[in-house]
């Protein structure tokens, strides 16, 4: 592999984080509340606006790291975790109870993969495939933890 490839690898296994044992999805999902703690205080379009260059950078990204890794949707492959999980953290306070459940959520719904984030698992291949059932996914989970957050926090 060139030293490209490595990099696109590594990006792709947001820095390696796809690599640890178990459950490189969760892993990947953890290693992304650093990024979000400093992003938590930017605007909404400043941080939408990230989310979508993360996006896209991943789209690009988890093809090329599927390609070279030769496995559909490698579970080093965790940009798409990454992208999901900000989008699930969108607007969640600096509260370590609201962040985890932001996790369990994300987690959940990438896991159960509940319609459209299904079908758009089997049916788009590539970098799109792999991101895009992710969004769902942080999409679910910021409807379900921004509903909590109504609810509790008067």
């Amino acid at each position: 592999m060139s030293r490209q490839d490595k990099l696109i690898v590594l990006l792709a296994s947001w820095f390696g984080a796809g690599r640890l044992p178990l459950a490189p999805g969760t892993w990947g999902s953890l290693a992304v509340l650093p990024l979000w703690w400093l992003l938590q205080p930017l605007s909404i379009l400043k941080y939408s606006l990230t989310i979508i260059v993360l996006l896209i950078g991943g789209i690009y990204l988890s093809g090329r790291a599927e390609t070279l890794l030769k496995q559909h949707d490698a579970p080093v492959i965790v940009i798409d975790e990454v992208v999901g999980q900000l989008i699930a953290l969108a607007g969640c306070p600096r509260n370590v109870f609201f962040m985890l459940m932001s996790l369990a959520l994300f987690r959940l719904f990438d896991i159960v993969k509940p319609f459209p984030a299904g079908l758009i698992n089997t049916r788009l291949t590539g970098g799109l495939g792999i991101m895009l059932d992710d969004v769902v996914a942080g999409l679910y989970a910021w409807l379900v933890l921004t509903a909590l957050i109504r609810f509790m926090i008067p």
